[in-house]
């Protein structure tokens, strides 16, 4: 494949972890064929710019037309796709091309195609069969030549099942599927993802200067879950730009102004960024609610907040790494005396003892 595909790919989609790397080069890959993507991933995790990239890269003279497909009433989004004829309703004061039409030549990117009305979705599966597209009132079939790419955050496979999603048009849809990875998946893009959207930010305007990123910063942007995925690291950046401008923005700021919006208060402890860290660790890299470790040990209610930030949780393996972490820091503590260690925990000897096999904790015991 010639060196300017690849580069087109590689300035619109940043990062270097190996599912992105991966996703790059399957999109270099396919860009220059025919046959329709299907890309799939969670809310925010950019498949618009899969859809981009793939455009780019195809080498097709027309334009990018994208539609969503979710933000479209049902009774308009037959007209809003395949255009209409002068008369064909109440209103239709004069011929209108599609968006089908006006993406010949280019790439259609139809975002959200689970929210499409199976009526529509019939009509759809045609376009593709035969490669021509038909006006509302109209007799004419008009002649297409284009590249489509949908996208959604569903699983389509169980609308199938469930008879909401016609089967042959996922399946002439999903010629080529490419899986957007959830942000949580690609940390190692993090930073530079960050970098890349506040150079975008402030090229768009350049009145505000660009907030600086700590160490501890970044650290606390590595920590974080990202459930809204880079939409929200985008929301982040918009925040830093209009709180901290051209100040440097610390691990606290990020916790407690950036990831919920709440105005800085002047001071900001030091300190605050190593216990942040010590409950890091404990919890496996918590939202800001969690960090109730700072003065006394986590109460149960201090789990309340959790599905605020989270869609589920891995119980059984989640209060595990719990006792893992507690049994190894009291064993740590007492220099692997086991007795000493059980009365750390409350718990018996034999009791400790039991559970360190079954958790294959292998420590020093005393006799």
């Amino acid at each position: 494949m010639p060196q300017e595909l690849r580069s087109a790919t590689s300035k619109i989609i940043v990062g270097t972890a190996p599912a992105t790397q991966q996703m790059k080069r399957l999109i270099e890959t396919i860009a220059p064929s025919f046959g329709p993507v299907l890309v799939t991933g969670p809310t925010g995790a950019g498949k618009e710019l899969v859809a981009q990239a793939l455009h780019e890269d195809s080498g097709r003279t027309g334009k990018l037309v994208a539609v969503n497909c979710a933000a479209i009433p049902a009774e308009l989004m037959e007209s809003e796709l395949f255009g209409y004829e002068k008369g064909a309703f109440t209103g239709a004061d004069r011929r209108r091309t599609g968006r089908f039409e006006q993406s010949h030549d280019g790439t259609l990117f139809l975002d959200e195609i689970g929210d499409m009305p199976l009526s529509l979705q019939t009509k759809l599966l045609r376009v593709l069969e035969n490669h021509t597209v038909q006006r509302v009132g109209g007799n004419d079939d008009v002649k297409l030549n284009l590249r489509l790419v949908c996208a959604t955050h569903k699983n389509l496979l169980d609308m199938v099942e469930a008879g909401s999603f016609r089967a042959d048009l996922f399946y002439r849809l999903n010629v080529f599927p490419i899986v957007v990875p959830a942000l949580a998946d690609r940390t190692e893009d993090i930073i530079l993802l960050l970098n890349a959207l506040v150079s975008k930010r402030y090229a768009r305007d350049a009145s505000c200067k660009p907030p600086i990123f700590s160490d501890s910063a970044q650290k606390a942007l590595l920590s974080y879950n990202w459930p809204g995925n880079v939409r929200e690291l985008r929301n982040v950046i918009e925040r830093a730009f209009a709180l901290f401008d051209g100040r440097e923005v610390t691990g606290q700021h990020v916790r407690e102004n950036l990831l919920s919006l709440r105005l800085p208060s002047e001071l900001v402890p030091a300190e605050q960024d190593s216990l942040w860290e010590a409950t890091s660790d404990l919890f496996g890299n918590p939202s800001p609610e969690f960090a109730v470790f700072m003065t006394e040990p986590p109460k149960p209610e201090d789990y309340k907040p959790w599905f605020s930030h989270y869609d589920d949780i891995d119980l059984r393996g989640h209060l595990r790494d719990i006792e893992v972490v507690l049994i190894e820091a009291a064993l740590s503590v007492t220099d692997g005396m086991v007795s000493h260690a059980a009365d750390k925990l409350g718990i018996g000897r034999t009791t400790l003892i039991e559970k360190m096999k079954k958790l294959v904790i292998d420590k020093k015991q005393d006799a």
